[in-house]
């Protein structure tokens, strides 16, 4: 019986992880404030760590979330990636 709870917890908080790291940014931004601001109302962190956690859960790690890094923002089209090609390099035909 103990067995079963350990691992539905693990699959519980599995879950959860997988949900917040594939939730939209402003989603993400918005549950993290509201999470922050409720440990603060129930005394668990003071204003500046309430402050910290939300930043904290706010950020994304590393590539798809697209909301820190810009990558994607500032691809080139194909005519100005040409444009910038060096004349050395030319085209088989």
């Amino acid at each position: 019986m103990a067995q079963e709870i350990i691992v539905g917890l693990i699959v519980a908080l599995a879950a959860l992880y997988a949900v917040w790291r594939w939730m939209p940014a402003g989603w993400r931004r918005a549950a993290a404030a509201r999470l922050a601001s409720g440990t603060h109302r129930a005394g668990l962190v003071d204003a500046q760590r309430a402050q910290q956690l939300a930043a904290s859960l706010a950020k994304s790690s590393g590539c798809g979330s697209c909301d820190s890094c810009g990558s994607c923002a500032t691809t080139k089209s194909s005519s100005q990636a040409e444009a910038e090609r060096p004349s050395s390099v030319t085209r088989a035909h």
